[in-house]
């Protein structure tokens, strides 16, 4: 069986390591494509049209969070070219004033060299309120949020912050789609996902139980069986 090339586009602060257990999962069926082009832009299309750069002529895609941002904008830029695609904990709505003040209060965090508190704030909401003390898994998201940075980060929100609305544009999807989602999702609720999976036709909502924002890491074998049967269902 041919292997399907499947680009995995990692969220805020997030790296390769947030899709580690899935390309194990996936290996024998699909040639995992990790990309961090996520890091280099500061807005959301830019990200988009470097990743298809780089990437095969036809491909399957899966982003979580920023990554289903810019996965939602290579879909509409580039649909005919998306074999598949699965959005994980994402929403296609464009920030509310809200969610944008609160993202400058973590900017203006950074520029005050505390970026640990950034971490700490954000983990607190990352993942499901049974895992908050969870150490293993705070180290291994805290580990990817050190790696990238504050200046990346600060990158990062400047990107999401001028995204899109992207809800009118989830009509035209027309690749067979998954949509996923942490029952406990704090930062994208479960609405989002279940507003996605309404507005595009082709597609499959899952919802994963005792599961925050980061179902990749939380629920590793649970996110992997459904993206295992996403991909299989392509051959």
């Amino acid at each position: 069986m041919k292997k399907i090339p499947l680009i995995l586009i990692p969220g805020l602060l997030c790296d390769h390591a947030l899709w580690e257990h899935q390309a194990a999962s996936l290996a024998r069926v699909a040639e995992c494509i990790f990309t961090d082009k996520h890091m280099q832009f500061e807005s959301i299309e830019q990200i988009a049209n470097a990743v298809v750069a780089d990437a095969p002529p036809r491909f399957a895609l899966a982003g979580l969070s920023m990554g289903g941002y810019v996965a939602l904008e290579i879909s509409r830029k580039h649909g005919e070219r998306v074999e598949r695609l699965a959005l994980a904990d994402t929403s296609a709505r464009a920030d509310t004033v809200e969610q944008t003040e609160r993202r400058e209060r973590l900017i203006a965090l950074c520029h005050q060299g505390k970026f640990a508190d950034v971490n700490e704030l954000l983990f607190s909401v990352l993942v499901q309120p049974g895992r908050l003390n969870d150490e293993e898994l705070k180290r291994r998201i805290v580990d990817m949020a050190e790696r990238i940075g504050p200046e990346v980060f600060i990158r990062q929100q400047k990107a999401i912050m001028g995204r899109r609305d992207q809800l009118p544009n989830l009509a035209d999807i027309e690749c067979p789609s998954l949509v996923v989602c942490g029952e406990q999702d704090q930062i994208t609720p479960l609405e989002c996902s279940q507003e996605m999976a309404a507005k595009i036709e082709k597609s499959e909502l899952a919802v994963i139980a005792d599961c925050g924002h980061m179902s990749t890491m939380e629920q590793p074998e649970r996110t992997s069986a459904i993206l295992l049967d996403w991909i299989m269902a392509s051959h």
